[in-house]
């Protein structure tokens, strides 16, 4: 069971794949329950790359925890296999074999389902924030990405005409290589491929602005203004008037 809803992204595959893994069970065992309103938790909004992060790391507990309270009610090992077959869940390792009817098992009462689950394992995350301050200083979101445009400025942003976005003439042709760096907080090392995709680009653009100008902005983004008053300021430093 997920609040998180799937508009695209793929939500409704990556939570499976997390979960199982921290299970320990193939993905073709699951059936998913999503954005259902009367089953599920809230899981805030599903926008920009959070839900993978998210979510995911929520699901990576949640599978945790399910494997816990099986293995601590077969007796077995942290590193028992684990199969679902047949109407039970069956164990595997070095000591044997152990068997787990589920149809021997109670409904469990922390379930959402009101049929009843017979076994039920939860996880929650909300990564590590702090809201704005007076002066509208603080860290309300995990993790940032921006170079040229999309600028917040706190009471004063409101919608897309103060907040620029790129669009499709904004960005030129991209070559991706992509290099795997694990994030610490997300579920397995996980992090989502959308915004945070971008956070070297800001780097690589104001390396480029400094080749290209000999000036180094030290405020994002680099609007038109900002480079231009950049630069003038640079050529008087120089003595260039």
């Amino acid at each position: 069971y997920s609040g998180a809803a799937d508009i695209g992204q793929g939500a409704s595959t990556v939570m499976v794949q997390i979960c199982a893994d921290a299970l320990g069970v193939a993905a073709a065992c699951f059936k998913v329950v999503m954005g259902d309103t009367e089953l599920t938790a809230d899981a805030g909004k599903s926008s920009a790359s959070r839900q993978t992060f998210i979510s995911g790391r929520a699901a990576q507990l949640a599978g945790e925890d399910l494997r816990a309270q099986i293995l601590r009610r077969a007796n077995a090992g942290d590193d028992a296999e684990i199969e679902i077959a047949d109407g039970a869940v069956i164990l595997r390792e070095a000591g044997g074999e152990r068997r787990l009817d589920l149809g021997d098992l109670s409904p469990d009462a922390r379930g959402p389902n009101p049929n009843g689950d017979v076994l039920v394992g939860e996880g929650t995350f909300d990564p590590p924030s702090t809201p704005l301050d007076h002066d509208g200083q603080g860290a309300p979101y995990a993790t940032y990405g921006f170079a040229l445009m999309e600028e917040y400025v706190p009471g004063v942003t409101e919608n897309l005409h103060d907040y620029l976005i790129p669009t499709i003439g904004d960005v030129p042709p991209i070559e991706v290589i992509l290099i795997e760096d694990p994030e610490p907080l997300g579920p397995f090392g996980a992090k989502g491929i959308g915004e945070p995709a971008l956070i070297p680009t800001a780097p690589a653009i104001l390396g480029a602005i400094h080749h290209a100008t000999g000036v180094r902005p030290r405020v994002l983004p680099v609007t038109p203004h900002r480079l231009r008053e950049a630069i003038l300021a640079a050529r008087r430093e120089g003595g260039h008037g």
